[in-house]
């Protein structure tokens, strides 16, 4: 397994990433952040008309398994723009990892496959 160790500010979805489906990140090491409050910064560069995003964000032990629950889901979007959110894990200190989960959907007219360009931020409180 291989995953990235967190710093001060870390990427579940680095900056720049585009998607045309749903998929998910790399699993990200807290370290010494584990069961600390984080803050969690959503930003889409870019979408289309008539499509939506839907992250979640979950935790695991060991960066195995990561059960069957995210720990926190954004709100669905359907526009560009930043959306910051607190994840505290001060009563969940056996979470080592994270990673984030995304899902894509696009209706109506014209290009048949959603396309988002976004990032996730998770940074020290």
């Amino acid at each position: 397994m291989s995953s990235n160790v967190m710093t001060k500010s870390s990427f579940l979805v680095p900056a720049g990433t585009e998607s045309e489906g749903s998929g998910h990140g790399a699993a990200l090491e807290l370290g010494t952040l584990a069961g600390r409050a984080l803050l969690l910064v959503l930003r889409i560069d870019r979408v289309l008309e008539q499509e939506s995003l839907h992250v979640s964000i979950w935790g695991s032990a060991d960066g195995q398994d990561w059960g069957a629950q995210a720990l926190f889901w954004f709100p669905q979007k359907f526009y560009s723009g930043a959306t910051p959110a607190a994840l505290d894990l001060k009563q969940r200190p056996e979470i080592k990892f994270l990673q984030a989960r995304w899902e894509t959907n696009r209706w109506g007219r014209g290009i048949p496959r959603p396309q988002f360009q976004f990032s996730l931020e998770v940074q020290e409180v």
